[in-house]
């Protein structure tokens, strides 16, 4: 199915959860925030929440520095 990843065209597998997608992202332990649909999905829900087609998926990572 497609979504949109930051706005890029992304084919990934049907009804993945969440945390299947930041998984397959390399994006596992990293500090970073998800958006859905312009909606804040906790990391608490990443494994309950279930992508749909069409599905725009903000992802921001934490960057340190000073």
């Amino acid at each position: 199915m497609q979504i949109f990843i930051n706005g890029s065209a992304t084919e990934v597998e049907a009804s993945i959860p969440m945390s299947a997608l930041v998984e397959q992202l390399g994006l596992t332990g990293r500090r970073i925030a998800v958006e859905v649909n312009a909606e804040l999905v906790p990391r608490s829900r990443f494994a309950q929440h279930v992508l749909v087609p069409e599905d725009r998926v903000e992802i921001i990572q934490a960057v340190g520095g000073g």
